[in-house]
């Protein structure tokens, strides 16, 4: 057995682990967000005109969600039967190749079709591979975690999407405002993000394949306990508790992507609208709220374990319920003061509905099918709540010549959360180890009215 020394070493190595792999697969997905606002739909949609160039570039972020069950249902599969970290390098891997290889495509001037067609292509991989990774990344940490602690161990991948957020923007920014500024950036700057994403993807996967296997997953297999096909034991015996924990995401995920989407980047920034801000600015802005959401969501970590995982959700949702109106108001006002302002306020809920989210989803779902339970509710949550949400949000703000409808779309799905969290047990303290797995089949909806020992028993018959 390993002395506490060294066992507080490899959780150490694990929270570095899991924040750097994710920082680096999220600042992927994100650069595409932020460039879809900024540039794709007057480089690969320009002749489907204006207005709807804008609407399928915004769609095009969406599409990789349509794909992320895909890579949840792989990831979570292969993840329940050979491992956790296998899966956490090969979708490192494959995000970062797609990523690149969107830095050297041609545009629609050059290639025709080809070039939205290729672009739709390496976005639907994206969005495989982040359906795969973040399973693999919070069961890493929190398996590995003592159990007062993984609320905080928990948090640690949850801050590698603001961080990630935080990266590209601040990259975006860089490039826009100091290397190449105006049309360069049309031009050639908008690719660079893209190209950098190389060298951080060897760093991301020379720090994952440093770290010890999940002790749950090793134990699964020691007892050879591996589920032939666990996706289909998930959804045989948990599919009520996959759709309560998607509905959870959605909210956070709804909202979320108004800034991580690229609908406020957008929608700020242009010229013929009501807010009107410098590129540069907007970003740098967004670059702030990323790291508002980042501090929150370590906060929310901390809370998990304080006060409860349910608790921390819906003291966030609430949060993020009072802001929407005042967030879109101060968005609205032109000021880029109050566009800070703004963005830090709608942080605050952001941060707290998603830091405690590994922790609530690993505590869910049993020890042999738990990576398919945790990914493919994640990615169902993502498909409900964000895939479209900037698509939406834009279609609404060109109804309707404003943003209320927005908030008041933002507002309901916050609801549907609110009431979905609420219907989880909080199961902070379980033991998540495989010769628990009776206990944790049983009692995560407060609706469930099973017993261990009636689960027991029918595992005897």
């Amino acid at each position: 057995m390993a002395t506490a020394p060294t066992a507080k070493t490899n959780q150490r190595r694990v929270a570095f682990a899991t924040v750097i792999g994710t920082t680096v697969e999220w600042y992927d997905f994100f650069i595409y967000a932020t460039a879809a606002g900024l540039v794709f739909s007057k480089l690969f949609f320009e002749p489907a005109g204006a207005e709807i160039a804008l609407l399928i570039s915004f769609a095009s972020v969406g599409l990789s969600f349509l794909f992320r069950p895909l890579g949840a249902f792989l990831a979570g599969h292969f993840g329940d039967k050979i491992g956790r970290r296998a899966m956490l390098v090969l979708t490192l891997a494959l995000m970062g190749a797609s990523t690149t290889l969107i830095g050297i495509l041609p545009t629609y001037d050059t290639a025709g079709l080809w070039a939205p067609v290729l672009l739709l292509l390496l976005r639907i991989l994206q969005g495989i591979s982040a359906g795969g990774e973040w399973g693999g990344a919070v069961l890493m940490a929190v398996e590995h975690a003592p159990e007062g602690h993984r609320g905080r161990a928990g948090s640690y991948p949850q801050v590698g999407v603001p961080l990630g957020m935080l990266l590209a923007s601040g990259t975006m920014a860089l490039m826009t405002g100091v290397i190449s500024p105006g049309e360069a950036f049309m031009a050639w700057g908008w690719r660079v993000p893209f190209l950098v994403s190389i060298v951080l993807i060897l760093v991301g996967y020379f720090v994952r394949r440093s770290v010890d296997e999940s002790p749950v997953f090793e134990e699964i297999a020691e007892h050879k306990a591996q589920t032939n096909v666990p996706i289909l034991v998930l959804f045989k015996k948990h599919w009520p508790l996959v759709i309560i924990a998607a509905l959870v995401f959605a909210g956070n995920n709804a909202a979320g992507y108004m800034t991580t989407g690229g609908f406020f980047q957008s929608y700020t920034t242009n010229p013929d609208g009501p807010v009107g801000l410098e590129r540069t600015d907007v970003l740098v802005a967004v670059a702030f709220g990323a790291a508002v959401w980042l501090i929150m969501t370590l906060v929310a970590g901390f809370l998990a374990d304080k006060i409860g995982r349910k608790r921390t959700y819906q003291l966030g949702f609430i949060i993020l319920a009072i802001s929407l109106f005042p967030v879109f108001a101060l968005v609205n006002s032109g000021s880029l003061a109050l566009l800070y302002l703004a963005f830090g306020l709608f942080s605050i809920g952001l941060g707290l509905t998603y830091g405690p989210q590994a922790a609530l989803y690993s505590e869910l779902f049993p020890a042999s099918v738990r990576f398919s339970g945790v990914s493919i509710s994640y990615a169902i949550g993502a498909i409900v709540g964000g895939a479209f949400a900037p698509t939406i949000a834009q279609a609404l703000v060109q109804a309707t010549g404003g943003t209320t409808a927005v908030a008041v779309y933002l507002l309901i799905v916050v609801a549907i959360s609110f009431t979905a969290v609420s219907l989880i047990r909080d199961r902070a303290g379980i033991d998540l180890s495989f010769r628990n797995q009776a206990e944790q089949e049983v009692g995560a909806l407060i609706t469930d009215k099973r017993t261990v020992e009636s689960v027991k028993t029918a595992q005897e018959v």
